[in-house]
């Protein structure tokens, strides 16, 4: 999956490529570790702090940049609010450092970063969306932390090793779950005990909310317009499938599983007529605007709903299985929110700083938490994993195990943008499901070609139970 301003989460737009500016060039000219306006020194290493983390830990006893004054620019874009407190903190701790934030609006921040990072004078930290992977990494300084320690302490760190080495790894986890809007539900004289754990109650149940006047629709049971291409990149793992196969660079939508799965949805609409391609096809602004009872979506809705819909009163509950009596291969796929990168071509004491700053990232585990509540994101840190805010969030506690997810690795962007085309031309263009999965498959497997990528599904958990 995709930040815009608080509570919403990550945006999952694509970048536009720009030119460079007069207005660029400024910014640029202002960045970097060379830029020393604080004007605090620090004398005093031993503070009498305590010592962070459990096996990654973070001593605050020292001195950072010989206590010297320094500056850093911090690139972000998005969640200016929540990453600033880390910064604040740490400034606390080591007055002689300045953090400061620099919030890029999304469109340009994937033009602007590269081409900050080219020179001497880029941010020494800036956020990462590893859909972006390949842009930013040749920019990238690897941690300076024990992998051991590290692994430990979070999940899915292997899947992000590169030659022994890790450029950012993942601070918390997104994935998809169902969204039902609760008066509706009650209005059709439904419980908590109608929640549907399987795709065949869940048919049954998107019946009974489906109102219609005649052939005009009032209200849809579930509405997947603008969500199926998601569920069809999930779905396939309960049935012991992955995205990729076992290269780990050819695409399997063409398989019989993600047809099976196809026809399933799309029968959802032809013969249960519990929604149709055009009764809100923006279907997450039709489950705002009160026109669909049940809508699909990564968890970042939650914060869109209390920021754009506040008066639409909904639950959640987890992606529902072909099977309740068999724990499935996966639930779903993830994806992580990811931690930031450092400079390489940052000064010496700018990165000495950065290092320093995501080792106290990583263990401060009160600003994790907020964080991730703001994003709607399950911990990586095994730490909070029990965390009471985290259990009674309605996404988060929806997921049930999170080690029954899959990450199949920093995914080019061409996987969802082709599968979203394929999606189109069933629903509108009168497209075979086979044809159209065909095709998507063909341009898929050719854009990877182009790349690095390669499937990081045979780390996931429960591998040894793939069937195919």
């Amino acid at each position: 999956m995709m930040h815009t301003p608080s509570p919403k989460p990550i945006s999952r737009r694509g970048f536009i490529t720009a030119g460079t500016s007069a207005a660029l060039l400024t910014t640029l000219a202002a960045c970097g570790g060379g830029n020393t306006t604080a004007t605090v020194q620090d004398t005093q290493a031993a503070k009498g702090l305590d010592i962070q983390g459990d096996h990654l830990t973070y001593d605050p006893n020292t001195l950072v940049n010989n206590g010297d004054p320094i500056t850093i620019e911090w690139w972000l874009w998005d969640g200016d609010e929540k990453f600033k407190a880390f910064a604040d903190a740490y400034s606390k701790i080591h007055p002689n450092v300045e953090i400061k934030i620099v919030n890029q609006a999304w469109d340009d921040y994937w033009t602007k970063l590269p081409l900050a990072l080219q020179g001497d004078n880029g941010p020494a930290l800036f956020n990462i969306h590893n859909s972006y992977h390949e842009n930013v990494l040749p920019y990238c300084e690897a941690y300076d932390m024990d992998l051991d320690s590290l692994s430990q302490d979070f999940v899915g760190v292997d899947g992000h090793v590169i030659d022994d080495s890790v450029y950012y790894i993942d601070y918390g986890l997104m994935t998809g779950l169902i969204f039902y809007n609760k008066a509706m539900w009650e209005t059709a004289g439904l419980t908590d005990e109608d929640i549907p754990t399987t795709w065949d109650e869940f048919r049954e149940i998107a019946k009974k909310l489906t109102v219609r006047d005649g052939n005009s629709f009032q209200q849809a049971g579930f509405d997947f317009n603008d969500s199926l291409y998601l569920m069809l990149l999930g779905k396939h793992y309960q049935s012991g499938y992955n995205l990729f196969d076992a290269s780990g660079t050819s695409v399997q939508v063409d398989n019989e599983v993600m047809k099976s799965d196809f026809q399933y949805f799309k029968d959802l609409y032809d013969v249960d007529q519990v929604g149709s391609p055009d009764f809100g096809p923006n279907a997450q602004e039709a489950f705002g605007q009160g026109l669909s009872a049940m809508h699909y979506s990564w968890g970042h809705l939650y914060g869109t709903m209390a920021n754009d819909y506040p008066e639409i009163e909904f639950g959640t509950f987890q992606f529902p299985v072909n099977n309740a009596d068999e724990t499935p291969y996966a639930y779903d796929r993830y994806n992580g929110e990811s931690t930031p990168g450092i400079n390489k071509n940052a000064s010496d004491g700018a990165r000495e700083v950065a290092q320093d700053f995501l080792k106290f990232f990583l263990t401060s585990n009160d600003l994790l938490v907020d964080l991730c509540l703001n994003y709607s994101l399950f911990p990586s840190s095994v730490a909070l994993a029990d965390n009471t805010e985290i259990k009674q969030h309605p996404v988060t506690s929806a997921l049930g195990s999170i080690d029954r997810y899959v990450w199949p690795g920093p995914m080019p962007a061409t996987v969802e943008d082709n599968m979203k085309i394929a999606v189109s031309d069933v629903l509108y263009n009168g497209v075979g499901i086979p044809e159209a999965l065909t095709t998507a498959k063909a341009a898929i497997d050719a854009d990877i070609a182009k790349t690095d990528f390669s499937s990081v599904e045979g780390l996931y958990a429960h591998a040894d139970e793939l069937v195919g």
